[in-house]
């Protein structure tokens, strides 16, 4: 394991880079012990970190592998100044924000899969889990970040090889947790602020230039289980998704589940 004194530090002060978080050894979901701070009216910004979580979440309910010591599981309280019709171009435009804080600490350059994934060949090394709750005073936003930092293939189910990847698998080298955890918290924070004042068009350029799946065969899963076949448009204006099917017809994906075409 490397050696990470910016990470211990915060561990024992509760403090990084002169920054309060909220740091728990384990707990049940990162997203969970956000909401409830939130509730208690911490600020937007306010950060809350755990070694490893117990019932860490993915979207559509799926479970996030959390094991300590070798990935980042954090959460971000968002109190944005936007419509609500405006909170899907927040997930889109955190996870581009992630993708950049990846290159700028390691070099590595993950890819965007719709709506919440970064990939590196085709693997997923990391997601987002944006929870949304209504206030009087405008939306409140939990981000949850999950991201594989040196987690060795070893600590994979067996069910997961092939589908997923870490940083250390991925460039051969681990990385210190910390830097990756201050340059998320940046990132995220300065594109909720551009989205705010500038809007989405120039984000929206931005992550289209790490689009994972344009122009490649995606099936779509609807929630109500029909498998729609087509090539991907890539996001529209609002976040949504377009896949063109056979027939030529246009599909505007806003929920449910996205996959690669099997050959």
């Amino acid at each position: 394991m490397i050696l990470d004194p910016t990470w211990a530090e915060m561990v024992a002060t509760g403090q990084l880079n002169g920054r309060e978080v909220h740091f728990h050894a384990q707990t049940v979901s990162t997203n969970d012990e956000a909401l409830a701070l939130a509730r208690g009216g911490a600020a937007g910004g306010t950060l809350v970190v755990a070694e490893s979580q117990s019932q860490g979440r993915g979207r559509l309910g799926r479970e996030w592998l959390s094991p300590p010591g070798v990935g980042l599981y954090c959460s971000l309280i968002l109190r944005p100044r936007l419509e609500p019709a405006d909170l899907p171009k927040l997930t889109l435009a955190a996870g581009l924000a992630a993708s950049r804080a990846v290159e700028a600490v390691t070099s590595l350059r993950p890819l965007l899969k719709w709506p919440n994934d970064l990939w590196l060949n085709e693997k997923k090394v990391g997601g987002l889990l944006a929870e949304a709750r209504f206030e009087q005073d405008g939306p409140l936003v939990v981000l949850g970040i999950g991201l594989n930092v040196n987690t060795s293939q070893e600590s994979f189910p067996t069910e997961l090889l092939g589908k997923v990847s870490s940083l250390l698998i991925h460039s051969g080298r681990p990385f210190a947790r910390s830097g990756l955890l201050a340059a998320l918290w940046d990132e995220v924070m300065a594109i909720v602020a551009r989205l705010e004042q500038q809007g989405f068009t120039g984000i929206l350029d931005d992550w289209r230039e790490r689009d994972a799946t344009l122009g490649r065969e995606l099936e779509w899963v609807t929630m109500g289980g029909q498998v729609v076949r087509g090539l991907s448009l890539g996001p529209d204006q609002e976040g949504q998704l377009r896949i063109r099917d056979a027939a030529g017809q246009v599909h505007e994906v806003l929920s449910g589940d996205i996959a690669l075409a099997s050959e």
